[in-house]
């Protein structure tokens, strides 16, 4: 684990929640000078803690589209049946997120797509692909209801990273 103080966690909060922010900012609400504020970026950066900057689109502005959970099961149990699997959705651009979870199922997948139609080829692809896939539930998104693109810092650090 790589050590965290108070100044490092308020950077990350700051950051996950406005990536676009300028460095001069940045050490201006951290309270340090820029060049001290810019190491530590670059500490960050360089211990793989951040490891991106990124946009949040509106894709309702942009194109129609559904966004779809899948719950899947796979066959076999076995680490190899696994990274079949693991490899197969790689490629896949409509597969935003996957998660390998503990309990009932074995992943559950984020998928963004144009419509139910081509979340269900993408499925028949799955299966077709012979990729393990032995049970799959879908669960639709009717209306994004909170979406935090920031990870609770603070809390998972038992800090106040917030500014």
């Amino acid at each position: 684990m790589f050590a965290l103080d108070d100044r490092d966690l308020k950077i990350l909060a700051i950051l996950a929640r406005e990536g676009r922010i300028s460095k001069a900012d940045l050490a201006k609400r951290i309270n340090l000078s820029a060049a001290p504020c810019w190491e530590r970026l670059k500490r960050l950066e360089d211990a793989g803690i951040i490891t991106g900057y990124h946009a949040e689109i509106a894709l309702k502005k942009v194109a129609p589209h559904i966004v779809v959970f899948m719950a899947a099961e796979l066959e076999n149990h076995r680490s190899a049946d696994f990274q079949t699997f693991e490899r197969a959705v790689q490629p896949l651009d409509e597969i935003v997120a996957c998660w390998a979870v503990g309990g009932g199922f074995d992943y559950i997948l984020q998928i963004v797509t144009t419509d139910i139609d081509s979340y269900q080829r993408l499925v028949d692809h799955l299966l077709e692909a012979r990729v393990g896939l032995a049970r799959y539930f879908t669960y639709v998104v009717t209306k994004p209801v909170k979406q935090a693109g920031a990870p609770p810092i603070g809390l998972l650090k038992g800090s106040d990273a917030e500014d």
